[in-house]
């Protein structure tokens, strides 16, 4: 799953589920950004990349969602 994917699944999530969901790609260094799911956040590396295994685990662990849920 790549960067713009994971965004667009929380995004359709939030919806689902009445919760706001933005992305700030000045909030992070480089080609970063912070994922604000309610009042949790992550940041996501660059949007065009695969994300791997684990910074996947890490993000749904700080967002507080479960994989299942993508």
């Amino acid at each position: 799953m790549t960067g713009n994917e994971f965004v667009r699944r929380v995004r359709r999530l939030g919806r689902e589920r009445g919760i706001a969901v933005r992305f700030e790609p000045r909030r992070g260094k480089g080609s970063h950004g912070r994922l604000y799911y309610g009042d949790r956040f992550a940041t996501v590396k660059d949007l065009r990349k695969e994300i791997g295994q684990g910074l996947l685990a890490a993000l749904v662990q700080q967002l507080g969602i479960s994989r299942d849920d993508l």
